[in-house]
């Protein structure tokens, strides 16, 4: 079980007071759910609960028949939105998407059912199947499981292999940020009409800051050192931070302050990058059947300076509110969403690279599966396999996470921080203007740990 920093639930709730929820919304959510034959689910607006909002009613519910009314939302809105519900234990939502980095707070603040006699009662879910670095991120500090993957990911670098040969670039193997960077200037200048790299720069904590901390991690930066003395002046984190933006404002897509996954993996399918570095997800929707650039794509590990790896872990997992009054109801969902079969149901009815992988041992043993998605599966799972919440630098931290801090006033701190890289990335200001902002904000937290 990943070593937790102890925490509060009243910097969580302060944190989703901060935020700004905006009412876009698909389905009927919205009301709180009393009636057994139905419940209401909060998620993130991505592509593979999309498909998955289409397949609920002409399976699941058909089947069981459980309706399931849908509340869709961007990724910075349905965080703050679960929170909020979840903290308040309203139980207007009996099941939402939360991530490796929600799941063991909420847990702890008692916001989530634990699912483990659900999963000891149901044989077919074949829980022994879901990847350990899965499993161990879903479990809280006492040992019990409360939330189950929808798809896992981790990060990596895709690249157009058409444009590439066009010019007789070759991609190594195993990339340097440096190397990168090199690649995308050449393409910039040798396609009119193409940027050389998309690179996420909307504000948020789950959107620019995501791969920016990647990259801090493996230049030999760090949000805090194990002490809880901030360092995001220190110079490794700025030369990353200033590597980030200087590359993304170069040569990177119009409009990045206001890019983050969805902007990129639009850019990246229409054809107008060479170059992103984002989730293993997006390899899923870029070779999708109506995909105009399936087959073009080629796959790498995410760059690195001074360390061996740098990808993150990350899971869009199904949590249960402890105040759901409809359980049972919302475990076989959950159960149906998260299983084998799910997985075969979207390869044949939407096709094979859009399996929501990346959570199951056995998902890598399908024939159809690998003969679809063999351009991206091997690397996807290795890139799991080898993400180290622990230790994803070259520095000892004081709590787990690659991609975040796992400690509640993340979510704030983040997200401030995430504006200040983005003003920079838009020229409002230097990078070392928005990193001596952001450290100020850093050593408060900081300093709050140390005198706990």
């Amino acid at each position: 079980m990943y070593r937790r920093t102890r925490h509060t639930a009243r910097a969580l709730i302060a944190a989703t007071a901060a935020g700004t929820l905006l009412a876009s919304c698909s389905g009927a959510g919205g009301t709180a759910s009393s009636d057994g034959d139905s419940i209401n689910v909060l998620m993130v607006n991505n592509p593979p609960m999309a498909e998955l909002q289409k397949l609920t009613a002409e399976h699941f519910t058909e089947e069981t028949g459980i309706e399931v009314n849908f509340t869709v939302l961007p990724e910075n809105d349905v965080r703050d939105k679960i929170s909020q519900d979840f903290s308040n234990q309203a139980g207007q939502y009996d099941v939402a998407t939360i991530s490796n980095y929600e799941t063991p707070i909420y847990a702890k603040n008692g916001w989530l059912h634990a699912l483990d006699e659900y999963i000891q009662d149901d044989a077919e879910y074949d829980h022994d199947d879901i990847l350990p670095s899965m499993r161990q991120s879903l479990t809280g500090e006492d040992g019990r499981l409360y939330a189950q993957p929808f798809y896992g990911e981790s990060s990596f670098l895709m690249y157009r292999k058409d444009v590439f040969d066009k010019h007789g670039l070759e991609m190594p193997d195993k990339p340097t940020w440096q190397q990168v960077a090199d690649l995308a200037e050449k393409v910039d200048t040798a396609e009119q009409d193409m940027k050389g790299i998309c690179l996420r720069g909307l504000p948020g904590w789950g959107e620019v800051i995501a791969p920016l901390t990647t990259v801090i991690n493996t230049f030999g930066g760090t949000w805090f050192d194990a002490d809880w003395n901030a360092k995001l002046t220190s110079p490794e984190t700025t030369e990353a931070v200033k590597f980030y933006v200087d590359l993304v404002r170069e040569h990177g897509e119009a409009g990045a302050a206001q890019a983050g996954y969805a902007e990129c993996l639009n850019n990246m399918t229409q054809g107008k990058t060479a170059m992103w570095y984002d989730a293993t997800a997006g390899a899923g929707s870029l070779e999708a059947g109506d995909s105009p650039v399936k087959g073009k794509i080629g796959y790498v590990p995410a760059p690195v300076e001074e360390t061996e790896s740098s990808g993150w872990l990350y899971t869009w997992a199904w949590g249960m509110q402890k105040a759901s009054k409809n359980a049972d109801n919302a475990w076989k969902f959950i159960s149906w969403a998260s299983g084998k079969e799910y997985e075969k149901l979207v390869g044949e009815e939407i096709g094979w690279a859009s399996v929501p992988a990346g959570k199951r041992t056995s998902t890598y043993e399908i024939p159809e599966y690998l003969e679809e998605a063999g351009a991206f599966a091997d690397i996807t799972r290795d890139a799991i396999a080898s993400a180290d919440p622990e230790s994803p630098g070259t520095q000892k931290r004081p709590a787990p996470g690659i991609q975040f801090v796992g400690i509640p006033e993340f979510t704030d701190l983040g997200t401030k921080v995430s504006q200040q890289i983005s003003a920079a990335i838009a020229g409002n200001k230097s990078v070392e203007e928005a990193l001596e902002a952001s450290q100020r904000l850093a050593e408060k937290v900081g300093e709050e740990y140390r005198n706990r």
